[in-house]
This record gives structure tokens, C-alpha cells and sequence, in this order.
């Protein structure tokens, strides 16, 4: 943290040879094919991940035994370029509606068949110095991860 309180924000990109529509759609409503499936926000192991495709729409994990989670809620949605979304998880990896880290995503046409991704993951210190540095950590160490799961599965079934 600097003198004024602030978390460093996470930014992460990839490059994905695909059109901007089909990488949005991959990222968005193809969630539970690229997201991990092993444990999720609520304990159990996923067997589906969905994002709700609105402004107030959710992000919710569905475990095996049909539990549902809440882990983030969509604050802006204007596709195939941008959607932005609370991300309500406490430091411990627990659905918490009162954390307010954000998640923002940026899609990039840079020709007809390929797209930047860009991620910025901020807000941290909504959650407190602690927590929001732990968050912080946790999430640099894991959406590099994540995004090229999800460049994988964009690119494996190109249009």
C-alpha cells in the first residue's frame, strides 16, 4: 500500500487469435469450459460456472451436489468490448456481498481474427489493508493462469 491507502491493482492481458465476438462469448457465457472445476468460492468442487449476460447479472458457481454461490456481481456490460464486475469474495476465498473489489475487462479488436484481453483486477482496499493484500496476491498468482485457459479454449474452437 502507498501513503494514500491504495492496493496496487492487478493488470493482465492476452492476445487471442480469434474475432472479438467469439472471445467475448468465450470469456462470458463459456465460463465452465475454461474455469477450473476444482474447488470453488463455496468449498465444493464446480460443476458448472455461469455469468448472468446483463447489468446485474451474477457470476455463480454451481458445485456438484447443486449448491449455488454468488461470486460476483456485473456492474457494467456493454459486449463484445467491456463488462465489469464486483467481485464479493473475502480474503479467504468466501462469497462476502459486502467486498467490493473489482474486475474489469477490456476486449480489443486488433484485426478481423485477433483480440487483446485485458484485465484489471482493483479496489482492494474496499476489503481492509490485510485482506486486500492478501487478495491482491492471490489473484496476480492466478489470473495469468486462468487467461491462458481461457486463450486455449477461445482458440480451440475458432468460428
Amino acid at each position: 500500500m502507498n501513503e494514500r491507502g491504495v492496493i496496487a491493482a492487478v493488470e493482465k492481458q492476452v492476445r487471442v487469435r480469434v474475432p472479438i465476438d467469439h472471445a467475448f462469448a468465450v470469456f462470458t457465457s463459456g465460463l465452465t469450459r475454461w474455469w477450473p472445476h476444482t474447488h470453488g468460492v463455496g468449498g465444493k468442487p464446480i460443476a458448472k460456472v455461469l455469468l448472468e449476460p446483463k447489468l446485474g447479472g451474477r457470476w455463480r458457481e454451481i458445485a456438484e451436489d447443486g449448491t449455488e454461490v454468488s461470486v460476483a456481481t456485473i456492474i457494467l456490460w456493454e459486449p463484445p468490448h467491456r463488462f465489469v464486475m464486483l467481485w464479493q469474495v473475502d480474503a479467504q476465498w468466501r462469497p462476502d456481498v459486502a467486498m467490493r473489489s473489482e474486475v474489469d475487462v477490456q476486449f480489443f479488436a486488433e484485426g478481423p481474427d485477433m483480440t487483446r484481453v485485458e484485465l484489471l483486477h482493483h479496489k482492494f482496499e474496499t476489503m481492509g489493508e490485510a485482506a486486500g493484500a492478501s487478495m491482491r496476491r492471490d489473484v496476480d498468482g492466478g489470473w495469468p493462469g486462468l487467461l491462458q485457459r481461457f486463450l486455449a479454449e477461445a482458440e480451440s474452437e475458432r468460428p
